[in-house]
């Protein structure tokens, strides 16, 4: 049988793909789902292993994951999309765009990263901890199997230069708390190597997304109102 995502779809219009992040699913974005779903044809998607879509048999990798996306939207015969990615959502945005540009109108980087490097390390720490121990009982648990896999994800990947972020040619739109875990100057430096990118700055930790939607949504409509006219 074929691999497939699940997705949820809700509104019409130009469509508007949304990239949870690690250990998620697209439930993460329903403040999201509900406020742009009137303007647009939204498309949350549960990556791989994540939420209500299967693991399969394929690497467990952000690559991967791209991928993923690439059959989805093939499948729904999807061009031209706006793509918001949140954490590992983000880092998979990023690739996505890097990798397939024809199929990406605007990006939207919510508390990405280019490395493990750009988080900070209080978080990172515990992460790589965890990853040890986890890989320790992955040869006896499946448990510990599937939390190495995913804890893996930060601390292996991603690995993206900011050289690379200089081929995206898209209108993008850098936002994260200003209190992320992911350091402001890392955040800064993302925005500074995308050419047509505008960086936010708000309120907020890792996950204003879902902590802070008014702020968080009046700031991509904004961006949107600005740079995505409907064609």
């Amino acid at each position: 049988m074929e691999f497939q995502l699940y997705y949820t779809e809700q509104g019409q219009g130009v469509p508007f793909v949304f990239l949870h992040g690690n250990g998620e699913s697209s439930e993460y974005f329903s403040h999201q789902i509900a406020y742009f779903s009137k303007k647009y044809r939204v498309i949350a998607v549960d990556t791989r292993g994540h939420g209500k879509s299967p693991r399969g048999d394929s690497p467990f990798t952000l690559a991967q994951f791209v991928e993923d996306l690439k059959q989805l939207l093939d499948q729904l015969k999807l061009k031209n999309i706006i793509l918001l990615g949140f954490s590992d959502g983000g880092n998979i945005a990023m690739m996505f765009t890097l990798k397939y540009p024809e199929y990406v109108n605007a990006l939207i980087l919510n508390g990405a990263n280019l490395n493990a490097k750009g988080v900070k390390s209080s978080v990172q720490i515990p992460i790589v901890f965890g990853y040890w121990i986890t890989s320790l009982f992955s040869m006896f648990s499946q448990n510990a199997k599937a939390s190495q896999e995913m804890l893996r994800l930060m601390v292996k990947e991603p690995n993206i230069s900011p050289e690379e972020l200089e081929q995206i040619s898209v209108p993008t739109l850098v936002i994260a708390g200003k209190q992320d875990m992911i350091k402001e100057n890392h955040t800064e430096l993302i925005a500074k190597h995308i050419p047509n990118s505008k960086l936010v700055l708000i309120e907020g930790d890792h996950f204003i997304a879902y902590k802070e939607p008014n702020s968080f949504n009046e700031k991509v409509e904004s961006f949107l109102n600005t740079h995505c006219t409907e064609k």
